[in-house]
């Protein structure tokens, strides 16, 4: 596997809108093939490009969270064209771990987009393959699941988003501290 990890938050390329992807290379494919067993090793469902520190617009995902189980689905490029209904439940992310609320999201959607051959896609989904889409689609856009909460819910997130940002800054100040010149 190549050195893609997935970055937590409050890492900055998690707030960024990501860039579309204008032609499918072999070093795309790659990173894609690289994403897929790093959804897995945390029993994730899906993981958006921003989540492995690249900005384009690409996600993958598996509802069965398991190699080998369920329909691996990359989508490039992708554009909601219809959204319908309401759901609320539960969310989680691999960027965001130990976070946990309840969202709420379309019940049914139809997302265009490319997939990893550049073949065009349509796809219709509903409940929780519909707010899988909606909760990648998000994180190409900078956003995550967390801006959704309520009150309630961000309240019991706070000392978990507070244990993150804290860990963040330590690992940036160890990089930085790292990084430069001794005397």
């Amino acid at each position: 596997m190549a050195d893609l990890e997935i970055v937590h938050y409050p890492n900055p390329s998690l707030r960024e809108r990501s860039e579309e992807i204008h032609e499918i290379t072999d070093e795309v494919r790659s990173k894609v093939r690289d994403m897929i067993p790093l959804m897995y090793a945390d029993d994730g469902i899906g993981l958006a490009a921003p989540q492995v520190g690249w900005n384009v617009r690409l996600f993958v995902m598996n509802l069965q969270g398991e190699e080998g189980r369920g329909n691996e689905l990359v989508v490039i490029n992708p554009e909601f064209v219809e959204k319908s209904g309401q759901q609320v439940g539960e969310e989680g992310c691999l960027s965001l771990p130990g976070v946990h609320g309840d969202v709420v999201r379309s019940q049914r959607v139809v997302m265009k987009g490319q997939d990893l051959d550049g073949n065009e896609l349509e796809i219709e989904a509903e409940d929780l393959a519909a707010r899988c889409l909606q909760h990648e689609n998000d994180h190409l856009n900078g956003i995550l699941f967390v801006d959704k909460l309520s009150p309630v819910d961000k309240e019991k997130n706070a000392l978990v988003l507070e244990d993150l940002e804290r860990a963040w800054k330590e690992r940036s100040e160890a990089v930085a501290a790292s990084q430069s010149p001794q005397n």
